[in-house]
């Protein structure tokens, strides 16, 4: 082989090898964004998801506190961001999620309190603590896809 080759083969090799690897990289960065944007989105859906538990629980535990008709059709509302939650969450969230609701109906069916029976149910006030808690966890435990 002529040593006239030699320079244009290693010129080649590298314009190559280049390319190969602006292309491989691109390929790399490109996944990671993806995957970073999938993350992003799974995380924003659940957030959405518990703000809007926690706003309809707080709300019907409010009216359970303070009455004794039940609204079904907004119960059956809490239980349908439940059932989302069973795609979506963890089983620890799903868990403190239905005994917040469990905790709503008993509320429903126990007598109604007045400002003066606070000091004695002061310690019940907080019914999404756990719930609360849970989405906590998982939602700093979420592992990237």
């Amino acid at each position: 082989m002529s040593t006239v080759y030699i320079p244009a083969l290693a010129a080649f090799g590298g314009s190559a090898f280049g390319a190969v690897s602006t292309i491989v990289s691109g390929w790399f960065s490109r996944r990671r964004r993806l995957r970073e944007r999938y993350h992003a989105r799974s995380f924003s859906k659940r957030e959405r998801l518990y703000r809007s538990f926690i706003e309809e629980a707080s709300r019907l535990y409010a009216d359970a506190l303070v009455s004794e008709r039940a609204e079904i059709p907004q119960l059956v509302g809490l239980y349908t961001l439940v059932g989302r939650m069973r795609i979506l969450s963890s089983d620890e969230v799903v868990h403190a999620a239905e005994r917040t609701g469990r905790l709503i109906i008993e509320t429903y069916l126990s007598p109604n309190r007045t400002f003066v029976d606070l000091p004695e149910f002061i310690d019940e006030m907080d019914p999404l603590h756990a719930f609360g808690e849970a989405c906590r966890c998982e939602l700093l435990n979420l592992p990237p896809r």
